[in-house]
């Protein structure tokens, strides 16, 4: 019960945080100042020993929570993160018929066992698979990637670094803050993609379900830099976060999670 009325209480409002790492933007000042309930989410312990951001959007609200403003508008590579888009051109197109088409293992061991088997498009979401989405990517093509990467305004939209590299510690660069903007869209089913294609990718992300809560996740990894994205559904609410550390994207999960289950949006 302490979970579903702390979610209630956040539910007034997204709020601030006062620390030594956090910068609060002209807009977060100006919704503090016209609304009496302000709430906070408590992320310093969470952070402790962590150089990092993390972002939550009350996306019903329209009241977005930022730790470590500066981290949050820096744009970096998106590395595994880009799997979500890159899922939905592809079935968008035809490069992949739906998540269960087998792409078959090359026979080149990786660093991680489970990569080194044949896959789907659904377990290339769930256990990170970069072997099947390049090979997804090259059958995408460079244009028609090009295409739909400005069509949804995501990032900095360069990639010069290789159709089957541009995300990976390469040209393309996404900040946090424009990872939740996107993941909204997503959510809300408002991106430029056909509904089922939307709903087929959200269904790959699932995480975790609770009673009251499904999370959607997706991580990724590369270059020192973790990243946990995604969405929260929960009685009836959805929660957009991002996190970015200097570390691992089990580490940026675990914060997230830590996050979330602390101030009550999750019961686990």
């Amino acid at each position: 019960m302490k979970g579903i009325k702390n979610v209630a209480a956040f539910a007034v409002m997204i709020g601030i945080v006062t620390l030594g790492m956090y910068v609060e933007s002209p807009r977060l000042a100006k919704a503090k100042k016209n609304d009496q309930h302000v709430m906070k989410v408590e992320v310093e312990e969470e952070f402790a020993g962590y150089n990092g951001t993390f972002v939550l959007r009350d996306v019903k609200k329209g009241k977005t929570f930022v730790y470590n403003e500066e981290r949050a508008n820096k744009r970096t590579a998106p590395e595994s993160t880009f799997k979500i888009p890159n899922a939905l051109i592809g079935l968008q197109v035809g490069a992949v018929d739906d998540e269960y088409e087998i792409k078959e293992w090359d026979g080149v061991e990786r660093e991680i066992p489970v990569w080194n088997q044949d896959h789907t498009l659904g377990s290339g979401m769930r256990n990170s698979v970069v072997w099947y989405y390049q090979e997804m990517a090259r059958d995408i093509g460079e244009a028609t990637m090009k295409e739909w990467i400005e069509k949804l305004s995501y990032g900095n939209e360069d990639l010069s670094g290789g159709i089957d590299q541009f995300w990976l510690s390469r040209s393309l660069k996404i900040s946090p803050v424009e990872e939740v903007d996107f993941i909204e869209q997503l959510s809300n089913e408002t991106l430029p993609f056909d509904l089922d294609v939307m709903r087929t990718v959200k269904r790959m992300m699932v995480q975790a379900e609770g009673k009251d809560y499904t999370l959607y996740g997706k991580t990724g990894q590369g270059s020192g830099i973790g990243w946990y994205v995604g969405y929260l559904d929960v009685n009836g609410k959805t929660y957009v976060f991002a996190t970015n550390i200097d570390g691992t994207s089990a580490d940026a999960k675990r914060i997230t999670r830590n996050i979330l289950t602390k101030n009550g949006f999750m019961n686990e």
